[in-house]
């Protein structure tokens, strides 16, 4: 028996290596007695064993449990997907680093025994919001779990952009480009831009410059309900685009403003009771 009883199984689209990892999930969560959508990203690589797949907005309608096997971007994916319908999500890690997808396939079954029998503990990871307007419209919005980036495109020229917190100027930013980031995505592109690691618990937001021309423009760490704006100054002559989780993309002209928030969900990720935040960052960034 499960305490979750209608379960989506979610993987990265199209690898056929997840294949024996998907099967015998899904073998193994019938004998619990769980109902199982498969998500069309695994129907793909289920399709031999003649499985009927669903779209996410059922998985989202009717399930209370989402398995993502994959690495952090297919969890990434998931969750976006997913948060506006309260789903939670466990993550199996058959990526790289796996920052958020840290189940071990060879641990899985061991893992799953405890968290379908209620024995889990449960992370509520907010998201922001970004919206994209040109001439005071509203030309795209878009959710961002890790981050999001403002930056240079098709050149590697520097461009300029304006940076305002809460309606108060900060900064006129020449250089690649500027991350945005949730203390989950503290340990994605903000990092490898400098920045620093932010435990998930804190309601942070962390703004990371990419490649500043002065080096005196460094990360700041600031509340979570503060309101971000990034404006793409006239003299650019280069392109400029916003990227939300690498996922979703806008380009961007001149004058174009990205505005950044908290957004009032968060996505519910559920870990093992013994779950440690600090083993996982002794074990991927090899602290000893």
């Amino acid at each position: 028996m499960t305490v979750f009883h209608t379960i989506g199984l979610i993987t990265k689209p199209g690898d056929a290596l997840l294949a024996d990892t998907a099967r015998g999930l899904l073998e193994y969560l019938r004998a619990r007695g769980a109902e199982v959508l498969v998500d069309q990203s695994a129907g793909g690589v289920l399709r031999q064993a003649g499985e009927i797949s669903v779209g996410r907005d059922e998985i989202a309608r009717r399930c209370d449990l989402a398995i993502v096997v994959g690495g952090d971007g297919t969890l990434l994916h998931a969750a976006r997907s997913l948060v506006d319908h309260g789903v939670p999500l466990v993550a199996i890690n058959r990526g790289r680093l796996g920052f958020l997808a840290d189940i071990l396939p060879e641990d899985m079954y061991t893992r799953l025994d405890e968290i379908l029998a209620g024995r889990y503990k449960e992370e509520y990871r907010y998201l922001l919001r970004a919206r994209v307007t040109r001439d005071d419209e509203t030309i795209t919005e878009s959710d961002a779990i890790n981050e999001v980036v403002v930056h240079v495109q098709g050149s590697i020229r520097m461009i300029e952009l304006e940076i305002y917190i809460d309606g108060h100027p900060v900064n006129a930013l020449r250089a690649d480009g500027l991350i945005v980031a949730t203390p989950t995505g503290s340990t994605a592109y903000a990092l490898s831009g400098g920045g620093p690691i932010v435990h998930p618990s804190l309601e942070a937001i962390v703004l990371v410059p990419i490649c500043p021309h002065t080096l005196t423009n460094r990360p700041i760490v600031i509340d979570a309900a503060s309101r971000i704006e990034v404006v793409v100054c006239r003299q650019n002559d280069n392109l400029a685009r916003a990227s939300f989780d690498g996922q979703d993309n806008c380009d961007l002209i001149p004058n174009d403003r990205v505005c950044i928030a908290r957004k009032a969900l968060t996505f519910r990720l559920i870990q093992p009771l013994d779950h440690d935040y600090f083993q996982v960052l002794r074990a991927k960034l090899r602290w000893g």
